[in-house]
Order: C-alpha cells, then structure tokens, then sequence
C-alpha cells in the first residue's frame, strides 16, 4: 500500500478553515471542492494514459489522453459527494459511481445501504471519494466492494486521516494495489471513533444535521 500524505502551505491552510467551528456550510462545501482538486493531482498520477497524434499550429506531435476504460469516480454517501465536484474538475470524463455506507454508532461497523456501480469492474481505476478516515471501517468495506467486482487498482482521496483508520486499512488490502491520498494524518480516534481534532461530522458540515 502507498501512502502520500499532502505537505503543501495551501493544504494546511484550508484544513485549518474546515476544522474551524465558526466555518459555515457554504465556505466549507468551497473549500473541500478546492482540496480535493489539489489532491486529485497527486492521486491520479499514475492514471493511464494512451499516445494520441495531435496536430498543433506549428506541427504534428504526439500527446496523451487517458486510456480506455476511463477511471471510475465513486463518492461514499452522503460526505463524499461534498468532494465529486473537486474530482471531476480535473477529471471530466470520468465515469461516477456510488456507494452508500453508513456506520452502526455503537459497533463502529459499516453497513451498505446503496450502490449504482457498474457489474464489471475488470481493468478499471477507481477512485474513492470519503472526508475521513477514521476507524476504516467504510472505506475498507468499499475497497472490497470494487475489488471484489474486479477493480484493478483502487486510490482513496480522504481530507484527514487518524492513525488507527491508515493501520485498518493497511491490514485489509493485503498485497492489493492500494494508493491512500491524504490531506493530514491527525493526532487519533476518540472513545467514539471520531478523529481528534478532526473536524466534526463531515456530512453534517457539509449539508447540515438531518433529523
């Protein structure tokens, strides 16, 4: 498993806005599209590409343009869908897919309640979209979810991260070819499995609390 942790002034410097209690909704929904675009950037390095001859002004050459299939794009519901937009402006031809995960508060574990994904993923790049990573639980369930469907490679994009969740991870993928794209690796879980210091419920952040 590859672990990049982001070390840019400009990544610090909107995650220390999003953690900011006084943040309303509006800034923070602008401020994850905007870091996970920066993200994306070192996520999709080794996206695949295929030589495509191009004529220019001046000459012909030849460029690049990405590779049949086309990456799969899949936010984990409700929090990741605060973070497609910031994907798919640097990747626009993507292909989106969804899953919906939510955890059991008192177990910690993960229950899968939607999916709109495709039945074959054999060959495909996939992209995990998810706020945090905490216990690791969800986003350890939706790597088996792909893999299982065939995905050949699967990089996760997560704002913050706790130890405990990167170790989770790390233990599940085994030899699978696994990318973790972080913005920052916190300090730790609490007795309720949230991220200290965090930054609260991404989803209720993001798009209020739902009663």
């Amino acid at each position: 498993m590859r672990v990049h942790v982001a070390d840019h002034p400009l990544i610090t410097h909107k995650l220390t806005v999003l953690r900011d209690l006084e943040t309303p909704s509006p800034v923070f929904r602008e401020l994850t599209a905007e870091l996970v675009t920066l993200l994306a950037y070192e996520a999709t390095r080794g996206v695949r590409v295929e030589p495509i001859r191009i004529r220019t002004p001046v000459t012909e050459t030849t460029g690049a343009r990405l590779a049949d299939p086309y990456p799969l794009v899949v936010p984990i519901l409700r929090a990741g869908l605060g973070m497609l937009e910031g994907m798919t402006r640097l990747l626009p031809t993507a292909e989106v897919g969804f899953l919906g995960m939510a955890r059991n508060e008192e177990t910690l574990q993960p229950t899968t309640y939607a999916e709109r994904l495709p039945a074959d993923l054999r060959g495909r790049q996939c992209y995990v979209l998810d706020p945090m990573l905490a216990t690791g639980g969800s986003l350890g369930a939706a790597m088996d979810f792909l893999f299982r469907r065939g995905a050949s490679e699967v990089t996760a994009i997560c704002l913050i991260a706790a130890p405990e969740g990167v170790a989770e991870i790390e233990r599940r993928v085994a030899d699978r070819a696994v990318t973790l794209v972080l913005g920052a690796v916190d300090e730790r879980l609490n007795e309720h499995g949230y991220i200290v210091p965090g930054l609260g419920d991404a989803g209720d952040r993001l798009y209020g609390t739902v009663a």
